[in-house]
């Protein structure tokens, strides 16, 4: 059901599901792989409205425990491991029966588990007008759950999984506490559609929103209209916290899995969803590998069946002995140290400074008294882009695990705004940058980064703390050129170690630290939307004391 309280606004399909390998839904059972499959399942919501699922089930009929994936990508589109060739999955760690991002029948029926599969409203051709990440949708999702937990076949205990949107809905529907929902297993999703995919500190994303909307946008009936909201919500308000995870609400007992490498995609609200559900019993795993493949890696899914065994099947498994955090501690791509932790944030962290000095561009941990500047050309885009650098070597060896925060003060040469593009980098002993995985197909990601437009620049004081700068993103600010304003700076949070004699470096630019070709990178943001033109201005030292704050681990 639709309501008008958040201004919504609807068009037609971007696309009939025919042309991307949909069919009219007819119901029919079969079996497959050993087990009973019945496509095309009506389901019936509250208001009347038709969706249609898949359910993978025992073939013995003995009652199991049914696991949703819930999302707009098409039931019937399998995790194709030839689709982006450099994500690193394995053929042999799925069947070609597993959705898109969710979980593969057929590891999990044969253990007791029963897959739904699910064409939300208005997608492919289920019935009514889509809405996405909405409080309409999470009711949805909530009459499936409910239908799921009730189901002759089920034994009354729903659990939910799956990457980026099939966590994303998980979030919203959790809020609901429906009363058969078990366990939850948001594995890599964002919470905050503004601040995380939509602007990147207030600074649109050009790409990959857009795409993202394509790949939504088969249907039979009406779908959201994400660029006209978009036109009419540039800040933050009433139909962007609509769009908001409100992780107070969440109660279920949940695995979440996050990583360092999604860096302006899926790490930092994961990782908050952790900071700040109420679950009693939560538990949270953080890598630095690419996501879709640590999703299917046996070890990973192993765990997660150690998980749902306990909470879906009443079984006695390890998950008493997990610590409550794990995280990978990165030296470099697909190295690193596996450590147990009590929470997360870490508890005994120590934030310290690094000051910014302009005259020779390093990093210090005491103060810079000597004023400087360093200007660079703002424009993105040009063949070599210009910058501001600073660089430390560590004299010993390093630990930065959790959030960093930088607060710069910068002024525009005939300019009444900026979009600051922050990146961190790990440089080895000769100086070379050292690379980690990054997003779902790139190998030459950084270690962390940050992004503001400064006319966004105004902090949310109840949300903020020293290391977390919480942009309100209510209103715009302008500046007068030339005039030098402070900017505090949410770099993403991250975990890598340092061998005494490796170095930090610290990119302050204006544009996308990391950028590639169109066709080589479709599931990937870009901010071409710039309002910057002419010289940006770096202030340090004296009056203008900028640091970068780190998260020192003792």
């Amino acid at each position: 059901m639709i309501s008008d309280k958040f201004s919504y606004r609807f068009r037609g399909p971007l696309s009939d599901p025919t042309t991307r390998g949909g069919t009219p839904p007819v119901h029919r059972r079969t079996i497959e792989y050993g087990m009973i499959v019945e496509r095309d399942v009506a389901v019936t919501l509250r208001d009347g409205v038709k969706i249609y699922v898949d359910v993978f089930r025992p073939r013995d009929e003995q009652p199991a425990a049914p696991l949703i994936a819930w999302g707009p990508y098409g039931k019937h589109v399998p995790n194709d491991p030839a689709r982006v060739p450099t994500a690193g999955l394995k053929p042999e760690h799925m069947s070609p029966i597993t959705p898109f991002e969710g979980p593969d029948p057929t590891y999990w029926v044969p253990r007791g588990y029963a897959v739904v599969t699910v064409n939300k409203r208005g997608t492919w051709y289920s019935e009514g007008i889509a809405t996405y990440l909405s409080p309409e949708e999470a009711e949805d999702f909530f009459d499936l759950i409910e239908w799921a937990g009730t189901a002759p076949w089920s034994n009354g205990k729903v659990g939910l999984t799956g990457v980026s949107y099939l966590t994303q809905s998980q979030w919203r529907v959790a809020e609901l506490n429906p009363p058969h929902l078990a366990a939850i297993n948001p594995w890599e999703g964002w919470a905050d559609t503004y601040r995380e995919v939509a602007t990147h500190g207030g600074i649109p994303d050009t790409w990959f929103w857009p795409y993202l909307w394509t790949r939504w946008g088969a249907s039979t009936t009406k779908i959201e209209d994400w660029r006209a909201e978009m036109a009419e919500h540039p800040c933050f308000d009433a139909f962007w916290e609509s769009k908001k995870a409100a992780f107070s609400k969440i109660k279920v007992p949940a695995f979440i899995v996050a990583s360092w490498s999604d860096q302006g995609l899926h790490s930092r609200g994961t990782l908050e969803g952790f900071k700040h559900i109420r679950s009693e019993q939560k538990w949270l795993d953080v890598h630095g590998r690419k996501k879709w493949a640590y999703y299917y890696e046996p070890e990973s899914v192993a765990r997660l069946q150690t998980f749902f065994d306990h909470f879906l099947l009443g079984k006695d498994t390890e998950l008493k002995r997990w610590p409550k955090v794990r995280i990978e501690i990165r030296q470099r791509a697909y190295h690193g140290a596996i450590r147990g932790e009590n929470e997360w944030p870490l508890a005994r962290t120590n934030y310290a400074r690094l000051y910014l000095d302009a005259r020779n561009g390093s990093l210090n941990w005491k103060p810079v008294r000597a004023a400087n500047t360093y200007r660079y050309e703002a424009v993105c885009g040009l063949p070599h882009d210009d910058h501001a650098k600073f660089e430390i070597t560590f004299a010993e060896p390093t630990e930065l695990t959790g959030h960093m925060k930088l607060r710069v003060f910068m002024s525009a040469e005939g300019a009444d705004d900026l979009d600051v593009f922050v990146g961190v980098q790990k440089l080895d002993s000769q100086g070379n940058v050292v690379s980690f995985p990054y997003y779902a197909q790139f190998e030459d990601g950084p270690v962390a980064l940050g992004w503001l437009r400064a006319s966004h620049r105004e902090l949310d004081p109840l949300a903020s703390t020293e290391y977390q700068p919480v942009l309100t993103h209510r209103r715009v600010s302008k500046i007068e050129p030339g005039t030098v304003v402070p900017l505090d700076i949410e770099i993403w949070p991250s975990s890598t170690s340092f061998a005494a004699g490796e170095g930090l470096r610290l990119l302050i630019q204006g544009g996308d630290i990391n950028r590639y070709p169109k066709t080589q990178a479709p599931v990937y943001f870009r901010h071409e939307d710039s309002v910057n033109r002419g010289l940006h201005v770096v202030h340090t030292g004296g009056d203008h004391d900028s640091y970068l704050l780190v998260p020192l681990i003792p």
